[in-house]
This record gives C-alpha cells, structure tokens and sequence, in this order.
C-alpha cells in the first residue's frame, strides 16, 4: 500500500511543461533550464 503524496508530471507533454515551468515562482528554474539547453551567446539573465 503506497502511502505517498507524491504526483509524477510528464515535462515532455504540453501540460506537464506548463504546470512545472509555467508559474511566476518556477520564473527561476526555467531560465536556468533554457540557460543549459542554448548556446552561450544566447544566454538569458532574467
């Protein structure tokens, strides 16, 4: 019996991508993700 609270959310579907990197507080993480994923020229500082 799980008793865990724990959701898993796909951030390969439009809607997992959304709901993890789509709200002002995820502002932070998503530009530190787009930062590791585009060449360094186009780096983005906020």
């Amino acid at each position: 019996m799980c008793l865990s609270n724990e959701i898993f959310i796909n951030p390969f579907t439009d809607f997992g991508f959304k709901r993890i990197f789509g709200e002002e507080e995820s502002k932070p993480l998503l530009i530190s993700f787009l930062n590791d994923i585009l060449p360094i020229k186009d780096k983005i500082k906020s």
